[in-house]
């Protein structure tokens, strides 16, 4: 029997883990952190319902937190099998892995300082240690060629937009085909290439993030010149919480291209966050994973000031002028970007600008919302400060792009599983299915064992 068990990514945007069993094979795609909400934030600390021995490997379709963040506990934990992932995905994954693995023991550490936690003492979900181990585990899967995985099953890789590495996974198991969509890019994106067609599948697994919503089809570069000219204008800074892996690079390809254009003239960019800046350099190594020629993506990359140690960090912050901050984390939930957002969002010149999807319950959603004080480091800091959004800047596929991937599919799948979304977008896509594709659709629930007969 062949079964599919959604370990995470069920309801809720966050903590993708989807597990394939046939007889004693286990084979699990992805394996993400939960972020957001204080419930969803705690299952990282709970046992999974599955030992983490009993799998036999793991399948990456990209390297961000939310998809490859749990790695190091369940190496932690037992699992000793191997992590198949794009070469890229596997040098997005380390960064990302040793960052997160940093900041969860500077986090404790602080806490533990300052004595603001619960808990006696405060430890991290892993270590540096654990997430160098975890890297060991890594093999790579080559675009588009069969890859055999435990078990006699076939895996292979296609491009999916969205970031760095990014993949669509199609798992052939037990006679059966399973494609699992991971997060879809956008198609006509500036930087990354539109997500490559799947035609063939018994079942899908699709994200559904945007699943109820549109972006804007307004012009972004116009839309983000105008919101940097607004503020600069106020004698204000820009500050934009950026995912590091993606967002923040084609955010400096935008604004490289508008001051091509004429625009934003004497208006200094910094990129604050180390991990993007290492991000950034993955551009060159991994070329032909993006629509960048060698010289775009030097000359972009050159464009911006890259803040490397904690010192510049610091100066940047007490700097009062105008200028545009792209810091991590793309949501506010950690990194060097809640020390800007407690000095800058302060005063009414400046402005944060969100740039990519917000889960419920991190600051950056609660900030949209209009929350005018947030809670960092254990402190409330008033929020005075324009809080916008630029929506068409989004890395994620929205609803139509969602329907335009599946409709490459040539005949109908036995059922599709609809996974990542909060339970509004995830309801609305599945009735979207139904209602375009007359297809055979469920929204699973977490640890909900399906078979797949």
């Amino acid at each position: 029997m062949l079964t599919l068990t959604c370990l995470g990514g069920a309801g809720t945007v966050t903590g993708s883990k989807h597990l394939l069993t046939h007889g004693d094979t286990r084979i699990l795609i992805d394996c993400g952190l939960f972020q957001g909400m204080k419930n969803l934030r705690e299952l990282n600390w709970r046992r999974l319902a599955v030992a983490p021995d009993t799998i036999d490997a793991v399948v990456l379709t990209h390297a961000h937190l939310d998809h490859c963040g749990y790695l190091p506990r369940l190496v932690l934990d037992g699992f000793d099998g191997e992590i198949y992932a794009t070469a890229a995905s596997r040098d997005v994954a380390e960064l990302i892995l040793l960052d997160s693995a940093w900041l969860q023991e500077k986090d404790a550490e602080f806490a533990n300082r300052k004595g603001f936690s619960k808990h006696k003492p405060a430890l991290p979900l892993y270590r540096v240690k654990d997430a160098e181990r975890t890297l060991r585990h890594f093999r790579i899967a080559p675009w588009h060629k069969a890859v055999e995985l435990p078990g006699g099953a076939q895996l292979r890789m296609r491009r999916a937009g969205h970031i760095l590495g990014a993949a669509t996974v199609q798992v052939d198991i037990g006679g059966k085909r399973v494609v699992f969509s991971g997060d879809l890019g956008r198609y006509g994106d500036s930087v990354m290439h539109d997500p490559e067609p799947v035609t063939e599948a018994d079942y899908i697994v699709i994200e559904s993030t945007y699943g109820n919503r549109q972006h804007d089809r307004s012009d972004s570069l116009e839309a983000l010149a105008t919101v940097i000219e607004r503020t600069v204008q106020r004698g204000g800074t820009v500050v934009i919480p950026s995912f590091a892996v993606g967002r923040a690079q084609s955010l400096i390809y935008a604004l490289w291209r508008l001051r091509q254009s004429g625009r934003l003239k004497g208006i200094p960019v910094f990129l604050d966050s180390p991990m993007a800046t290492s991000a950034t350099e993955l551009l060159h190594r991994h070329q032909p994973d993006h629509k960048l020629t060698y010289d775009e993506c030097a000359a972009a990359c050159n464009s911006v000031t890259y803040v490397r140690d904690v010192e510049e960090s610091k100066a940047l912050t007490a700097n009062r002028y105008p200028k545009v901050i792209i810091s991590a984390s793309g949501m506010a939930t950690g990194g060097r970007v809640l020390h800007h957002i407690a000095a800058f969002g302060v005063d009414h010149r400046n402005t944060l600008l969100f740039s990519g999807f917000q889960a419920a319950g991190t600051r950056g959603r609660k900030l949209l919302q209009g929350a005018r004080e947030v809670k960092i480091y254990g402190q409330w800091i008033p929020v005075n400060a324009e809080v916008t959004e630029l929506p068409m800047l989004s890395a994620h596929a929205d609803c139509d792009e969602l329907m335009q991937w599946l409709s490459n599919f040539e005949r109908p799948p036995r059922h599709v599983f609809i996974v990542h979304g909060e339970p509004d977008a995830s309801e609305a896509l599945r009735e979207r299915i139904i209602r375009e594709l007359g297809w055979s659709v469920s929204v699973p629930l977490q640890d909900q064992v399906q078979e797949l007969d």
